[in-house]
């Protein structure tokens, strides 16, 4: 089969386009930049673009499918070309959805969570040996590419995102798996440049529940007064699975899980992470694995990708970064770093640089957001506001917003650097949460 790739490079399209290779198939692609580590690997596979930019040429009448990346535009030279052939054009879920649809599809939902479930689930499939296609949005450890796509294995567990799924196909990503197993972690507004109020963000959350198959199963959190409205309105026939944060304490510094076979050791911590590892469970013995195995497997968890990830600096100091940058993922992540280093000082530095999160109308669901450290920073480029053509902000709204007089506010990268290094890393436990690189500062020193 020939595949050709509109924006090959981005951080899920280039897996799938590895994992596509891998299988056998013919793949080329283009993209108008591509930067680590997506370079690299592609580049070891022999499918990196001689050069960048967009060649209508590379578009032939024999090409099976084009898949289209949310990085381009609807007026693409390329995606017109294909157009005017009559090839089939694929979204990213759409193509997932075509290779998973004689398989039973596993599908995990969710405003936060679903990356960290879909890890555990893996990790433990992968402890036992138990084969299976996936997709997931973070690198994990002991797998090389975050997609799998084979002939042969029967089950297919996909992170489900409720973003856009192409420039020219505005359904929610979710929506096209129509999964025989799901999950639902939490609904917690997000992505407010495309859903521009509560209920047309639940409003997804409704179609996801409804593309259940017929007498398929849902597993969801039911500490979530949204999820279980949503749950209980459901007019379609599925088998519902509640699940709840487990019992679990802390003993010196270790998070131990309360079980009937006794106290199970964890890597990670938080009781976010705990109710993630509950829903994981579940869905784990839907697919044939015991409790006692799945126990065995998540003790060596120690989490995905920037998920309240381990910094290993060169003084020895203790700090995590966490992609957390939505209201209710950062609440979780400092919720959990207060509860695990109570006799610590705790710092911890948010970078607001999303559409969503440096929107004043949606900076309201940030309330308390920092409450339980004893050194809050939030820092946000004036100049990303500019390019994005926002509005400016104050450091005195951001306060207020955060119902934190306390909050230190920063707003141009080099007075954050300034006082990073005024600071003994040794001296306390540190939380950074951005999807950026908090204008270039370099955790590891």
């Amino acid at each position: 089969m020939k595949t050709h790739f509109i924006a090959i490079g981005g951080s899920a399209m280039h897996n799938l386009a590895i994992a596509l290779k891998d299988k056998g198939y013919q793949v080329t692609g283009s993209d108008d930049a591509i930067f680590e580590p997506s370079k690299s690997r592609l580049e070891k596979k022999g499918i990196m673009p001689r050069e960048m930019g967009w060649f209508p040429e590379k578009i032939t009448p024999d090409i099976d499918a084009v898949i289209l990346g949310m990085h381009a535009h609807q007026d693409n030279p390329e995606l017109a070309r294909a157009k005017e052939l009559g090839l089939k054009i694929y979204s990213y879920p759409e193509f997932l959805y075509e290779q998973s649809k004689n398989k039973t599809r596993v599908v995990i939902a969710g405003s936060h969570g679903k990356t960290t479930i879909t890890s555990m689930i893996l990790h433990v499939l992968n402890f036992h040996r138990k084969d299976v296609d996936f997709m997931v949005g973070a690198q994990l450890e002991g797998f090389d590419c975050m997609v799998k796509l084979t002939q042969d294995n029967d089950f297919m567990v996909l992170e489900g995102d409720e973003y856009l799924s192409s420039p020219i196909d505005l359904r929610s990503k979710f929506l096209l798996y129509q999964p025989n197993i799901a999950l639902m972690s939490g609904i917690a507004w997000d992505h407010i440049n495309v859903f521009k109020t509560f209920d047309d963000y639940i409003e997804q959350f409704r179609k996801f529940v409804a593309s259940i198959t017929a007498g398929g199963v849902l597993v969801y959190n039911e500490e979530d007064p949204e999820v279980v409205k949503v749950v209980e309105n459901a007019e379609n026939y599925f088998r519902k699975i509640p699940y709840k944060t487990p019992e679990y304490e802390i003993s010196n510094g270790k998070v131990y899980l309360k079980t009937e076979m006794g106290d199970v050791p964890l890597s990670v911590f938080g009781a976010h992470n705990l109710l993630n590892l509950e829903g994981a469970r579940h869905i784990c013995q839907q697919l044939g694995i015991m409790d006692e195995d799945f126990y065995e497997a998540i003790m060596s968890f120690k989490g995905a990708s920037k998920r309240l990830e381990k910094v290993e600096r060169e003084d020895k100091g203790i700090l995590y970064k966490d992609f957390a940058h939505a209201p209710s993922k950062v609440k979780a992540a400092v919720k959990a770093f207060v509860e695990q280093f109570k006799t610590d000082k705790k710092y911890g530095f948010l970078e607001l640089h999303t559409y969503s999160s440096l929107n004043p109308a949606f900076l309201e669901q940030y309330d308390h957001a920092m409450d339980g450290l004893d050194e809050a920073v939030v820092f946000y480029s004036e100049d990303a506001l500019k390019i994005k053509r926002m509005e400016p902000i104050s450091p005195e709204f951001i306060k207020e917003k955060f119902r934190n007089d306390h909050l230190k506010v920063f707003t141009n990268a080099e007075d954050l650097h300034a006082y990073w290094n005024t600071l003994d890393k040794t001296d306390g436990v540190y939380l950074m949460m951005s999807s950026g690189n908090f204008g270039g500062l370099d955790l590891t020193k």
